[in-house]
């Protein structure tokens, strides 16, 4: 009978990949929200009226969406690795 292993998520290397897809969403979101405001100038617009805050919100809120979006990516991928071997 084989001996199940622990997952791979918990260890120390799941953590920093973990933390890898996370960072590459954030990067990710602040891409996008970079995009969409050269790309649509009524963004560009809003954000200009609405001052610092709502450029803050706007950034924030897109940037922790597309982090939480990608860990949670990252820990589908980290499973999938898992079974596998």
């Amino acid at each position: 009978m084989r001996t199940k292993k622990s997952s791979e998520l918990i260890s120390a290397s799941g953590l920093i990949k973990l933390m890898t897809h996370a960072m590459m969403g954030a990067a990710l979101g602040l891409t996008f929200s970079l995009a969409l405001v050269l790309s649509n100038p009524a963004v560009a617009n809003l954000l200009n009226n609405g001052g610092s805050q709502a450029v803050a919100g706007f950034v924030l809120t897109l940037v922790t969406t597309f982090a939480i979006g990608a860990t949670l990516t990252g820990v589908v991928f980290i499973f999938a690795e898992d079974k596998q071997s």
